[in-house]
């Protein structure tokens, strides 16, 4: 997930990539940055770039 958000990817286009609905991936999201103390996607991409998340 974090990954695809450095990547550039709105909320649509990742439900689309990984099959799922939009609100699922929002949930994905919201965890994630909760789980790795980040409040947006700039810091989110920050932390993939650092952690090797990125392709």
């Amino acid at each position: 997930m974090l990954g695809l958000i450095a990547s550039g990817l709105s909320n649509t286009e990742i439900a689309d990539a990984l099959f799922i609905g939009e609100a699922t991936v929002k949930t994905h999201i919201n965890n994630a940055f909760t789980k790795i103390g980040v409040r947006n996607r700039v810091e989110a991409t920050h932390y993939a770039t650092r952690h090797g998340l990125t392709g």
